[in-house]
């Protein structure tokens, strides 16, 4: 389990095949081999490591629903650690379980602050709300607006600084986990089953 609160910002260090090198400092500390790893929020396994870069397998599955395949050398991603038992939730609950895609519609910075708006597919719309969660690679944002097709969160300059969603642009695409608690009551209430 993830909170959605970014450690730090790694670097894409090689593309294979069937995973991912990425050089990182802060969340090497306690990485260890068979641990979890929310890279870009999809919660991988780390695979091996060194002092000063880990690598993680990608299946299929991962990326048919996610956008680590089109990943590059040198390109920035989110990381986090999982939670620590007795540590704080100071985001949201984040699985790190990527529910698909959005494309990013447009990206406003003026009087009223930074906003990011994202295109979201038809089939996640329904678990977006005004002030619930989203996880936008693997960042916990709060939903300052949304419609049946997008919604628009609010960045503070921090997470502008410290996170790759302060870069990202009109048509770039991201990495989006839905509230889960969403998905159990749609489906306790007979709603459309996952």
């Amino acid at each position: 389990m993830f909170t959605g609160i970014v450690e730090e910002i790694g670097r894409v260090a090689r593309v294979g095949s069937q995973g991912l090198t990425i050089s990182a400092t802060v969340v090497m500390s306690d990485l260890a081999l068979g641990g979890s790893i929310n890279v870009n929020g999809a919660c991988l396994t780390v695979v091996a490591l060194d002092q000063a870069s880990f690598a993680v397998d990608v299946v299929p599955e991962t990326l048919r629903r996610t956008s680590l395949g089109r990943l590059t050398v040198g390109e920035g991603v989110n990381l986090e650690r999982p939670v620590a038992a007795g540590g704080r939730l100071d985001g949201h609950i984040v699985q790190g379980h990527v529910d698909g895609t959005g494309k990013v519609e447009r990206v406003t910075d003026d009087e009223t602050g930074y906003v990011v708006t994202v295109r979201v597919p038809a089939e996640l719309a329904r678990y977006v709300a005004t002030k619930g969660f989203v996880a936008v690679d693997g960042v916990s944002l709060t939903i300052v607006d949304c419609d049946e097709t997008s919604f628009s969160v609010a960045l503070i300059t921090y997470t502008r600084e410290h996170t790759v969603v302060g870069n990202r642009r009109a048509g770039d695409e991201v990495n989006l986990e839905v509230d889960i608690l969403a998905k159990y009551v749609e489906r306790l209430i007979g709603g459309r089953p996952e």
